[in-house]
């Protein structure tokens, strides 16, 4: 019989390993992409796994200080993936 605690950490695990295997797709895109469009997507896309991969960790080991830290990554991101956009549209981040 197995507890709810096992299966949310075999949970996690198998989330973790699958968010893996996304990371490597999305690197393999930021190397092999023709266009800088596709890397920056490729750079967003590795960032946003990475979040969520300290999100499933924070859910596997209920320790609830990693929130905060996921927080700020997410504002982070979003605030460079906007500068790295602008950037390619017109060639400068501030006008």
């Amino acid at each position: 019989m197995m507890l709810s605690a096992d299966i949310i950490y075999w949970s996690a695990t198998l989330a973790q390993g699958m968010l893996l295997l996304a990371m490597v797709f999305a690197a393999y895109r930021l190397i092999k992409g023709p266009r800088a469009q596709d890397r920056v997507m490729a750079i967003d896309t590795i960032y946003n796994i990475g979040i969520l991969q300290a999100l499933v960790l924070a859910i596997k080991t209920g320790n609830a200080l990693y929130l905060p830290f996921i927080l700020i990554l997410a504002i982070l991101g979003f605030v460079s993936t906007v500068a790295l956009a602008k950037f390619l549209m017109r060639g400068e981040v501030i006008e």
